[in-house]
């Protein structure tokens, strides 16, 4: 297997440009969704650890934490962060008691959340995490962020032909 770098975004369909209203003449094109993965042991709950980079203007779709050694603890908290800025309310997350994923819920915390998970910003974005895991003595996991390339700007689709 092989890997490829492309500076993105990524646009597949069969029709670039409207021209009407006519199936097959309406662009059908949409941008393809990537992902990072970042492995976290209970261990890792120091402030603003660093988790990944994305190109800017990206839009986040997903966060996902799977658990792949269960947390001995009872109230194990997430919290997502794009360049410092909260993107989610810190709460414990329920897979954390065994394995298997749960969802981040993105956004939620400010309005301000809500736009950086919308567009990254005008430049590449870094994204840290904190982890409070209160009494844990042992579990571990795999954070996965999805996200859709798009030009610094936030646009997914050229302004013209």
């Amino acid at each position: 297997m092989g890997f490829a770098t492309v500076s993105g975004p990524w646009l597949i369909g069969s029709v670039k440009e409207t021209t009407g209203s006519t199936p097959g003449r309406v662009r059908n094109t949409g941008s393809t969704e990537v992902v990072q993965t970042r492995a976290i042991a209970f261990t890792n709950i120091t402030a603003a650890t660093l988790a990944f980079a994305l190109p800017a203007g990206s839009i986040i779709t997903t966060a996902r934490f799977l658990t792949t050694v269960a947390y001995a603890t009872t109230t194990p908290t997430i919290a997502l962060f794009v360049n410092g800025v909260a993107i989610n309310t810190a709460s414990s997350i329920t897979a954390f008691g065994g394995t298997g994923y749960a969802d981040i819920a993105l956004g939620n915390n400010s309005a301000a959340a809500a736009v950086l998970v919308g567009n990254v910003g005008a430049t590449d974005a870094i994204i840290t995490f904190t982890q409070a895991n209160v009494t844990a003595t042992s579990g571990a996991g795999v954070l996965v962020i999805k996200y859709v390339v798009r030009n610094s700007s936030g646009a997914s689709f050229p302004a013209t032909a």
